[in-house]
Formats: C-alpha cells, sequence, structure tokens
C-alpha cells in the first residue's frame, strides 16, 4: 500500500513539474516576410517540428506581405522578433536604428529578377527603365535587391515603377495577368510560375552559391532572425532559445530529404500543386545554413552593396559588428558539435 501511495504521489508530482514548466514558457512574437516563401521555410518549420516548445518558448508567428512590414511591427512593439533578410539591419544602422541578427539561416538570398510571360520587349536588365517592376512590398529586401540591380546597369532606380505584389500566390497572379512588367520573386512562388511557363526569362538569379556570387562578387546572407538591440539585452534567455530551436531546425534540414520536410509543412502553405511546390523545396534547399553563423565576409558584401546603391549607408560610416552576434549560434552549436556554415 504505501508503495502504491509512493508511486502515486510522484506521479502527482511529475504532473505539477511538467505543468509548472508548460506554464512558465515565455511568449515571442514573431514577425514573418512572408510565410509561405521558402527562404522562410526554418522559421516556420521550427514551429511545426516542436522546437520552439522545447526550448520553453511560446512562439506566435505572425504573417506580413513583406520583410519592411514584419520589420515596421518590430520597430513599432506590436512583434518582438522579425524574420527576415539581415540587410536590413545594416540599412536601419545608417539611420541609428540598432538592429541586431542572431541567427542566420539562409547562406544566398534566394532572389530571382524575371520578366512578365506576356512581356517579350525585355531582354535585358536596362530594358526596365520606364517599365513597372513588382516587389514583394517597397523597402523590402526585394526592393533594396531590384535597386542594386538597377544600379549596377546604369539604370535610374528612379525611372521604374516599383509596386509591391506580395511573395506568394498574389505575385504569381500580377505577373500572368500582366500587373507588371517583371518582378523580384522567390520560391516556391518563381518555381510556380516557371512550371506554367516554360521560356520564363530569368534576368537575375541568387538561388545558387555561383549565381550569388556571379551577381555579388561573394556570398550574400539571406533570411535570419533580428530584433532590436536593446530586446535582445533584455531578453537574452528568449534570444537563447530562438537561436537553440533554430539551429536544430537547421540540423534536422541537413538531415532529412525534400519530400521529409514537405510532409512537415502545413497545406496552407504546401499549396494545391504539391509537384512544383516539392521541385521549388529541391531548388531551396542547398540556400539553407547548417549551423547558422554569420559569415564576416558576408556581411561586409551586404554592406558594399547597400553602399552601391544607398547613398545614406555610403555616408554612414556603419560598424558592421554592431549589426550581427554570433555568440548565441556558438553556444547554441557548442551543445550539438555541429559545423561553422
Amino acid at each position: 500500500m504505501m508503495n502504491l501511495l509512493r508511486r502515486v504521489l510522484l506521479a502527482l508530482s511529475a504532473l505539477v513539474l511538467a505543468s509548472g514548466a508548460a506554464l512558465a514558457q515565455s511568449k515571442v512574437t514573431i514577425a514573418v516576410g512572408g510565410a509561405g516563401c521558402l527562404c522562410y521555410l526554418p522559421t516556420m518549420l521550427a514551429q511545426q517540428l516542436g522546437e520552439y516548445k522545447k526550448n520553453g518558448l511560446d512562439v506566435e508567428l505572425i504573417n506580413f506581405k513583406g520583410g519592411s512590414q514584419a520589420l515596421t511591427a518590430v520597430l513599432g512593439g506590436s512583434a518582438d522578433v522579425v524574420s527576415g533578410y539581415f540587410d536590413h539591419c545594416v540599412n536601419l544602422a545608417a539611420k541609428n536604428q540598432p538592429l541586431e541578427a542572431f541567427v542566420v539561416y539562409d547562406r544566398f538570398p534566394g532572389l530571382v529578377l524575371v520578366v512578365a510571360p506576356k512581356q517579350t520587349a525585355i531582354t535585358s536588365i536596362k530594358d526596365l527603365a520606364g517599365k513597372k517592376v513588382g516587389v514583394s512590398a517597397p523597402g523590402s529586401s526585394t526592393d533594396f535587391f531590384l535597386k542594386y540591380l538597377l544600379s549596377k546597369n546604369g539604370v535610374d532606380p528612379n525611372s521604374v515603377a516599383v509596386i509591391g505584389i506580395g511573395l506568394e500566390a498574389t505575385a504569381v497572379a500580377a505577373m500572368e495577368q500582366g500587373t507588371v512588367d517583371a518582378a523580384v520573386m522567390l520560391d516556391p512562388a518563381i518555381t510556380l510560375l516557371q512550371g506554367k511557363n516554360k521560356d520564363l526569362k530569368i534576368l537575375s538569379d541568387t538561388r545558387t552559391q555561383k549565381d550569388t556570387v556571379d551577381v555579388f562578387g561573394g556570398e550574400y546572407p539571406g533570411g535570419a532572425l533580428y530584433s532590436r538591440s536593446d530586446w535582445i539585452t533584455r531578453h537574452e534567455k528568449e534570444t537563447q532559445a530562438l537561436t537553440n530551436a533554430i539551429v536544430a531546425t537547421l540540423k534536422w534540414l541537413a538531415s532529412h530529404s525534400p519530400e521529409e520536410v514537405m510532409a512537415k509543412m502545413p497545406d496552407d502553405l504546401v499549396g494545391a500543386d504539391k509537384a512544383l511546390y516539392l521541385a521549388a523545396l529541391k531548388n531551396t534547399m542547398p540556400m539553407y545554413s547548417t549551423a547558422g553563423r554569420m559569415d564576416p565576409k558576408g556581411a561586409e558584401a551586404v554592406l558594399a552593396v547597400f553602399s552601391q546603391s544607398v547613398p545614406e549607408v555610403a555616408k554612414a560610416h556603419i560598424d558592421l559588428s554592431k549589426t550581427y552576434t554570433n555568440r548565441f549560434v556558438d553556444q547554441a552549436n557548442s551543445k550539438t558539435g555541429m559545423l561553422n556554415r
């Protein structure tokens, strides 16, 4: 009888401890610059794998049309962390708004400048002068990329009408309907559009290491988790937990097939055409980091690109060491023994 009572008491104690741990989970809100974009997949997949909860976090993911809108949410205080492109940290540093990336999940940006299927007069970037070009949202990384390519090819960015078309189905529709003459897109949207239009004209592509080096002259980091520097200082526990979750997700990604990854993703993100989503995912898998570290040379490449296309950045004398940190990633990787990539 005493042994039975002891077992019951131990079971009740374990239940109370587990309930207490659940109640103690920290709430964090992440603003995502386009949840359906494969460039942000690690953020979404971490939720599906339960990695946030494993690390003591109750994470709410809020989807926005583009990275600039996600950034606005964090700057305005309605979200804690951005899942978006690192280049925003560099751009805002020039405006004395300190943002810091603490885990990088994309080794390449994955941005593609493509001509609309019905548009036959555009054969080069120079032909975009006077045309309408779609981006996810004005002020987003897709917009920065467009302005960089225009400047690099001698086209005045002000001569191009920039139109926000989102990153997912709305972007595909805008291209097919001729609402825009060209657009900066990402997967799976670009692969879906290619699937319907076999002769699609691509003007610039950064989905692979070679393509990225051809465009930028070196590797160029894409998606990352970042926040206001003061938020990170006040929430180091949560920042470390988020980093642990993403690093564990990157490790899982590196050891599973595209088919296994797709099976974990929500149906609303995969969409009706699973074959094309899978094709897009296969194109994107090499883009993901395996360890989450920022390569200092990559950060320097971002600064160099912005210095060419954004005068405020060129004049700002930005201290890059304040726009990212690897200390949370190094702590996470010390527990997993992962390679520094």
